[in-house]
């Protein structure tokens, strides 16, 4: 499976943006797929994953300002963010499960929210 990130970039606090990852096959296929972040110095961490039931998950600190969704149409996930804040300056990485033991990951997109 191969992850395409896309969305990223600077945003001062309290903007907004909307990341995309692309898939190059049927996301249908997946068992679920997810959005983590990295921070420097800091461990990958879980920010939102959503089942192939549809139902999701979110890191504590979202705080319901992220929403996780799918086109799949378009084979496509997207993690929208809004009320952003300097601690989620990171690289955000797409991740893929077409079982619970096989994974893939994009390549990651830099959020920089500054002002």
């Amino acid at each position: 499976v191969q992850l395409v990130e896309s969305g990223g970039g600077l945003v001062q606090p309290g903007g907004s943006l909307r990341l995309s990852c692309a898939a190059d096959r049927d996301i249908g296929d997946m068992i679920f797929m997810g959005w983590y972040r990295q921070a420097p110095g800091n461990e990958r961490e879980l920010v939102a994953q959503i089942m192939n039931s549809g139902s999701t998950t979110y890191g504590d600190f979202v705080k319901g300002r992220f929403a996780i969704s799918r086109d799949g149409a378009k084979n496509t996930v997207y993690l929208q963010m809004s009320s952003l804040k300097p601690e989620d300056t990171a690289v955000y990485y797409c991740k893929a499960n077409p079982t619970f033991f096989n994974e893939y990951w994009g390549q990651g997109t830099q959020v920089t929210v500054s002002s």
